[in-house]
């Protein structure tokens, strides 16, 4: 797929944010936002910028296979941003980013507690420039409460935010013991969460004229996301534990051994096990009161759970799956990363798109999942250098001059 042109304006067109934040969690909302056509400039440190342009290898290549210096992993959460390189521990840097702060209607940042009260940079300082700023804040613990100055990194909010107690296989069984989600899910979910408020805040603005502070904390959003495992504790009182690829709350819902492999059976109703039993030519499990609802097969499920093993271990997974879907069972297979970009509904909705790099063309891409009928995510832009944007937007934004810029980068406020 390539990159969209001749789009309509954004849903957020004319929104500006100003983006201090790095790695992935506060860098995820800015580039939603930016999808959904905000202006994002992302302001960062002269020489090193983003601690994520460094997680490699793999690192994208030039023409000539040469390394670019930029992750793979920056890439993922920083298109449709023009970067800006202010060294703001300087005070001209510093009054540089009031200014930008001043001409925005958004700023994410996720700085430690307190963190930019010493540059200015806080919520108060900035708020008595621009009234109508949106300012968010992104950290581990949240602005208040014992740990509210501590450091929080998505894994660490895996284990201490229930998580990981959930995720595994059950202690005792091969390779049991707590594990973390393969991504960095927590950091992902903030940044959803924090896009959301944001949104919400500008329809507050719009009403009130003002704009607000929000606090974004990852222990929070990973409580919050326990969901269902944490209102079967909350109601249950019974501690949730981890089982593996099993669900807590309905059977047969988990992975299956099969001829050539394994495949997942996400059945949810018993309408859904009635087909099922019928298309492996075992009806009568159906009717059999161990396993009739799903309340009885909860209850039976260190029965039933070996008896389909043995019935669907007789064929292969693309065998398996052409036939339970014929019965309107839903199934599927557990599908490599490779085997997802590959696959025919991934590609027939354009999961993967190509954008321009400066330095090595054209580069692949994680498409957005937003379908919106009328203003539709744009690509405008992809993932951009390390201060490739400054004097482009510190002249557009604050009106500086070629030569005010060049000045401010021999003494080191720019990079």
């Amino acid at each position: 797929m390539s990159v969209q042109t001749a789009l309509p304006p954004g849903a957020l067109a004319g929104v500006k944010v100003l983006d201090l934040s790095r790695v992935l969690a506060g860098p995820w909302a800015g580039q939603t936002l930016g999808d959904l056509g905000a202006e994002v400039v992302k302001v960062e440190r002269p020489g090193t910028g983003d601690d994520t342009r460094a997680w490699g290898p793999p690192f994208v290549q030039d023409g000539q296979g040469r390394s670019t210096g930029e992750s793979a992993y920056y890439m993922c959460a920083n298109r449709n941003k023009r970067s800006v390189a202010i060294d703001f521990t300087q005070a001209e840097g510093q009054a540089l980013v009031r200014g930008l702060a001043q001409h925005s209607d958004v700023l994410i940042e996720n700085f430690k507690t307190g963190g930019l009260e010493a540059y200015g940079l806080d919520y108060a300082s900035l708020s008595a420039l621009n009234p109508r700023l949106v300012y968010c804040s992104v950290t581990g613990f949240g602005q208040t409460g014992p740990y509210a100055h501590r450091a929080g990194y998505d894994f660490l909010i895996q284990g201490m935010g229930g998580l990981m107690s959930v995720t595994g296989q059950p202690d005792g069984a091969p390779g049991g013991g707590p594990a973390k989600v393969g991504v960095a899910l927590t950091d992902i979910l903030t940044g959803l969460y924090a896009s959301i408020a944001i949104l919400a805040a500008l329809q507050a603005r719009e009403r009130t004229g003002r704009g607000q502070h929000i606090d974004l904390a990852l222990l929070d959003v990973q409580v919050a996301c326990l969901a269902n495992q944490g209102m079967n504790y909350l109601y249950g009182g019974q501690v949730p534990r981890r089982m593996g690829n099993a669900h807590p709350n309905t059977v047969p819902y988990q992975d299956f051994p099969t001829a050539d492999g394994h495949m997942i059976l996400a059945i949810g109703n018993d309408g859904q096990f009635a087909r099922f039993c019928r298309a492996v030519g075992r009806p009568e499990w159906a009717t059999d009161e161990r396993f009739a609802t799903n309340a009885a097969r909860l209850a039976h499920r260190e029965v039933l759970v070996p008896l389909l093993r043995e019935v669907t271990v007789q064929r292969g997974t693309r065998e398996w799956i052409a036939l339970l879907e014929q019965h309107a069972v839903p199934c599927g297979p557990i599908n490599t990363v490779a085997d997802v970009f590959a696959d025919e509904q991934v590609r027939a909705r354009g999961m993967q798109l190509a954008m321009t790099h400066p330095q090595a063309g054209s580069v692949p891409l994680v498409a957005s999942p937003m379908r919106l009928s009328d203003t539709p995510v744009q690509y405008r832009d992809g993932p951009p250098q390390l201060g490739q944007h400054t004097g482009e937007v510190l002249g557009e934004r604050l009106g500086l001059s070629p030569e005010a810029i060049d000045e401010l980068k021999r003494k080191g406020v720019l990079g």
